[in-house]
């Protein structure tokens, strides 16, 4: 059972904890940290871009999640790179990239004090702790052509999953939008961004139309036909799930497939 003493960090940044609750071979038990720095060890890349579920990381090394995966992660990669996604926009229409904290994972709620750059997605942000920047970048065409993630796209950049309920990155909505699939369209908000330094300007973030994105991707398939095709790594440490990509090989993979059948992520 976890405790609540071991999420010091997690309890600061979040506000409140939920333990999640599993059964049978989804139960999460303790885990060796060496055999999890083995594992990061294998990947030899400067840049890593983060999906993590604490509450899992928390069942196997009854510790800190936050601080034990961050601990790991920047001693293993020069730059760690999270979701800093705020929806609200939408909504809101405001997006001040110091103090906008996201909404999507507690991981990158936590993250949002160590990250040394964020990017001026209203939507998709991204945060960055290390040097890797996205200063060429067109940050309001989200999943345009010189987006962010076309960037990440480009270089390839190694995509890790931690401890998630299933495979989670927006590498999939980039490959998916540049697909121009029958199903989402893009859309334009309109909002005010903020600065650090107090300056403000009016922005149109173009991503996909939430009102109208209303399906699910057939997460499982994608996942076993990436790992059957040898794109995608795999490793159950004592029921702690640890997946691992990179981000062109996922395009290279997944664009053929949707050109031959443009509902494959949704059937």
């Amino acid at each position: 059972m976890t405790e609540l003493g071991h999420l010091p960090r997690t309890l600061w940044c979040t506000g409140k904890y939920f333990v999640k609750k599993k059964t049978g071979s989804e139960t999460v038990g303790r885990v060796d940290p060496a055999l999890f720095e083995q594992l990061l060890s294998q990947y030899d890349e400067d840049v890593v871009f983060v999906h993590a579920g604490l509450s899992d990381v928390s069942d196997a090394f009854e510790t800190d999640p936050y601080e034990f995966l961050f601990d790991r992660l920047t001693d293993q990669f020069e730059s760690v790179l999270a979701p800093g996604f705020t929806p609200s926009f939408r909504d809101t229409r405001e997006y001040d990239k110091r103090d906008s904290v996201p909404q999507i994972g507690a991981f990158s709620r936590c993250f949002l004090e160590d990250a040394q750059y964020r990017t001026d997605d209203a939507i998709h942000s991204i945060l960055v702790h290390g040097s890797y920047r996205f200063d060429d970048c067109d940050h309001h065409d989200t999943f345009g052509e010189d987006g962010c993630f076309a960037k990440l796209d480009d270089d390839n950049v190694l995509v890790v999953n931690v401890g998630t309920p299933w495979l989670i990155s927006t590498q999939l909505h980039y490959i998916e939008m540049t697909s121009d699939p029958p199903y989402a369209e893009l859309a334009d908000t309109d909002g005010t961004i903020h600065y650090p330094d107090g300056e403000s300007r009016q922005i149109t973030q173009t991503s996909f139309d939430k009102n109208e994105y209303v399906y699910y991707w057939n997460r499982e398939k994608i996942r076993e036909d990436a790992k059957a095709a040898g794109v995608l790594d795999y490793s159950s440490l004592n029921g702690l799930d640890v997946m691992a990509f990179r981000a062109n090989d996922l395009s290279q993979f997944l664009e053929p497939k949707l050109e031959a059948d443009p509902y494959y992520l949704v059937q």
